[in-house]
């Protein structure tokens, strides 16, 4: 009899240590398969591929797909390159997730991604498209492309105290690298998270000139990882400063200013795009009407009214407000197939 019950006290220990193994295998196993919880946020810009960083202008209308195979969310790039897009669903780290941006302007690409990298916030996403080859024009042999020279913008404004005597120009860019720690080595990004450059250009409009309606915007590379300091140029003056911090891979921004003497007044504005590879870019004030652009064709003189819908004979445009810089417009023109500057 006592040997029976020590028997069953041996089944009952044996028992308990094989259900207390099975119990820390499958904590394990959970613990490996553990959901983070919540949607996973996922953020970038699209930009054009180029080995000029000032060329790398961001690309609008492209379309972004994140895919696990069973799940997709969609999102759509603004004017800026910029997209944010939440999966919808809880995800596993270690999870590999693929992402897919199409346009049709440009070869399609995809990007691994895998979720659970960092435990409070995901990379920025950097998409480089490289731009499909041009289609062949229908021209004659002996046709060489129209030639697009001495650009000018003209417009007005609503200002009568000052006469403008001429307009500045200049761009800058602040040289960076993408999704580095910031760690404890200022300046950082906003949310303290990724190192972060800073970069200015100064301008000086001469004795008894002053600067006005000045302007500055992010025209090339990540713009939705920047930010301008407009501190140093919103009250305009003789002398002004532009500062911008970048938290992403190297961008490129332009400074545009009028410069105005106090003796004389007048509605009639004139500036100058800066122009990169096939592109020119220029930006206009909030107040302005009636925008045009004088240029020479093949070295006849013409002008060419912008309109509401930004046609161009020779270039396609498309503008874009900033609503950060008062509301400030960013025009990019790009030039038609048969035309060059």
């Amino acid at each position: 009899m006592g040997e029976m019950k020590t028997k069953a006290k041996r089944v009952i220990v044996w028992t308990l240590v094989i259900a207390v193994i099975a119990g820390a295998g499958i904590e394990g196993t959970v613990q490996l398969r553990r959901a983070f919880p919540g949607t996973m946020k996922i953020q970038g810009a699209v930009i054009r591929k180029d080995s000029d960083s000032r060329k790398e202008l961001p690309i609008s209308d492209a379309v972004i797909t994140v895919s696990d195979g069973e799940n997709t969310a969609n999102a759509q790039s603004d004017e800026r390159g910029y997209f944010r897009l939440s999966f919808p669903k809880r995800y596993w780290k270690g999870q590999k997730l693929l992402m897919s941006i199409r346009h049709s302007n440009f070869e399609p690409l995809e990007m691994k991604l895998e979720a659970g990298l960092r435990a409070t916030t995901q990379e920025l996403y950097v998409a480089q498209l490289v731009p499909l080859p041009e289609r062949p024009t229908e021209l004659r042999a002996d046709h060489k492309p129209s030639v697009v020279s001495n650009l000018r913008v003209r417009y007005t404004t609503n200002s009568e105290e000052q006469v403008n005597i001429g307009s500045a120009v200049r761009t800058f860019q602040v040289v960076n690298k993408a999704n580095v720690p910031c760690g404890n080595s200022p300046p950082c990004s906003p949310d303290a998270v990724w190192r972060a450059a800073t970069g200015s250009v100064s301008l000086d409009a001469g004795p008894g000139n002053e600067f006005e309606n000045v302007r500055a915007s992010c025209i090339a590379g990540p713009c939705p990882f920047t930010r301008i300091d407009f501190s140093g140029f919103m009250r305009g003056g003789r002398n002004i400063t532009a500062t911008a911090l970048n938290w992403s891979d190297t961008a490129t921004f332009l400074v545009e200013a009028e410069v105005f003497h106090t003796s004389i007044s007048s509605n009639v504005r004139e500036s100058y795009p800066v122009v990169f590879g096939p592109t020119l870019t220029f930006t206009l004030p909030p107040t302005h009407e009636g925008a045009s652009i004088e240029a020479d064709i093949d070295g006849a003189p013409m002008v060419f009214p912008l309109g509401p819908n930004l046609y161009l004979s020779w270039a396609n445009c498309s503008g874009r407000t900033e609503p950060e810089a008062d509301k400030t417009t960013v025009y990019r023109c790009e030039l038609k197939p048969g035309y060059k500057f």
